[in-house]
């Protein structure tokens, strides 16, 4: 007989604050490393595109076996595969730690390139955690608290905004790389810990599985179909496609721009100071829960981080770009708690973790673009226009300036006028617009009510089409 575990699926709610708290000390100790390791490639190298590369590696298995990685959640236990996908994270920033230390006691020299295929196959761990994590909260959390629950996931992400960078710095001074990288070590196992505590509820299986075993080709194309027959989910899966890939953009290149004209200690102070900003739209995600017309946080919280996009190319200034950070942050947690609970109020329960890879592949394969292009396009072809006689020093350079860190400014003039204009896109779209009112909901208002045992439908029932081609209501 199987041994009752602390935290049963009877009691969701506690479940999912324990997960949350663990997935929460995870992040803190990856941002800590994030930001360690960035700083440390980009004063050894003096290279963005070096800089870059390690964010490329970290995204590319997220972009290519998220397809996967979704089918096989939905067929596996989600919290074993959350599980292993921490104590892999773990494993792999151990590695890093081996050889930094191995640099310490003078067995090797460390070059930054070893970095690159250890962080590729963390990206590989991670690929599994999100659509499990992602899939699982509409079983523990009701349907009205959707929005609060995902506004706790961003609050987690804005404490760890603001806190890494100032710890960071600090333990860096004190203990070393190396030392970060240990705590990172520790909260994955902490994670991990509270994972083997805790027991998720199981969702219902899906009519098509339960007739036989399927192939993942044709799991796959279940998902994609489920959201191509649905023009309102294609048109919001495309907008914050384009936008997040925009916004990773930014957060890439904001380093490069700040250590342009100051140093990391400014650099962590603007880390600081924006993270505030994150903290303040994930508070206030989960305590409001954001707007019952979800579309309207979806489109208009982008206009905000648009507008600072703007602010932030003026000439630089620790005040200045702080604030503009402050405010572009604050609009992300908002603008992803309301994008999410629309996927998990308009997405079966047992198809779940294959539409949240999907969106991951899609979402995560324009981030690796950007991510490939972000350097040489600051290197080569930003920067080189607002170098003092560039090709654009005496036209924007007379508003920008023009030096270090301005063609940079001047990608983020770009990237904000192309967020404005998606708005304005999405907008146009009626079926974007009603998405929410269109497509019913499908989810249970209980979280427990998908997993209590039934009866068995009769012979000659017909079965609910969860997976209908147009998602409307049956007349």
């Amino acid at each position: 007989m199987t041994a009752p575990s602390p935290a049963s699926p009877s009691r969701p709610l506690l479940t999912f604050a324990l997960v949350w708290l663990g997935q929460f000390v995870s992040l803190f100790g990856s941002g800590l490393t994030s930001f360690a390791l960035g700083a440390y490639v980009y004063q050894l190298t003096g290279s963005t595109t070096r800089f870059v590369l390690i964010s490329f590696c970290a995204t590319l298995p997220l972009a290519v076996l998220s397809p996967f990685a979704g089918v096989l959640v939905d067929r596996w236990d989600r919290r074993k595969a959350m599980l292993w996908s921490d104590v892999g994270s773990g494993v792999t920033t151990g590695l890093i730690w081996t050889l930094l230390v191995a640099d310490n006691a003078g067995w090797l020299k460390f070059q930054s390139w070893y970095m690159y295929p250890i962080v590729l196959l963390g990206g590989c761990c991670t690929a599994f955690r999100w659509p499990a994590w992602q899939a699982t909260t509409p079983l523990l959390i009701p349907k009205r608290h959707l929005g609060r629950a995902s506004g706790l996931a961003e609050l987690g992400a804005a404490i760890s905004q603001i806190a890494s960078p100032v710890f960071a710095g600090v333990l860096v001074g004190s203990i070393g790389l190396h030392g970060v990288l240990f705590m990172d070590v520790l909260s994955f196992l902490f994670a991990a810990s509270v994972l083997i505590a805790v027991r998720f509820p199981s969702p219902p299986p899906s009519a098509a599985r339960a007739s036989g075993k399927r192939s993942m080709r044709a799991e796959l194309a279940e998902a994609w179909r489920f959201v191509r027959e649905r023009r309102g989910l294609t048109y919001l899966l495309c907008f914050t496609t384009f936008t997040n890939a925009s916004m990773a953009l930014v957060l890439l290149l904001i380093t490069p721009l700040v250590l342009s004209f100051t140093d990391v200690k400014s650099l962590g102070v603007i880390g600081s100071v924006s993270g505030l900003g994150m903290l303040a739209g994930g508070v206030l995600t989960s305590v409001w829960g954001g707007p019952k017309q979800r579309m309207r946080g979806v489109a208009g919280f982008p206009l905000i981080a648009a507008a600072m996009l703007l602010l932030a190319a003026l000439p630089p200034s620790v005040p200045l770009l702080a604030t503009a950070a402050m405010l572009f942050l604050f609009s992300m947690p908002l603008t992803a708690a309301n994008s999410q609970v629309l996927w998990q109020t308009k997405v079966p329960l047992e198809i779940q973790g294959r539409v949240a890879a999907l969106r991951k592949t899609v979402g995560q394969s324009a981030v690796l673009l950007v991510t490939l292009v972000a350097g040489p396009l600051a290197d080569r072809v930003f920067e080189p226009w607002m170098a003092p006689g560039g090709a654009l020093a005496d036209s924007m350079g007379r508003l920008l300036g023009t030096g270090p860190g301005r063609g940079i400014a001047l990608l983020f003039v770009v990237i904000g006028l192309t967020v404005l204009c998606a708005v304005g896109l999405l907008l146009s779209s009626p079926r974007a617009r009603r998405v929410q009112e269109e497509l019913p909901d499908v989810i249970p208002s209980h979280p427990l009510a998908s997993t209590l045992p039934s009866e068995p439908p009769a012979a000659d029932a017909v079965p609910e089409n969860r997976l209908s081609a147009t998602g409307n209501t049956p007349s």
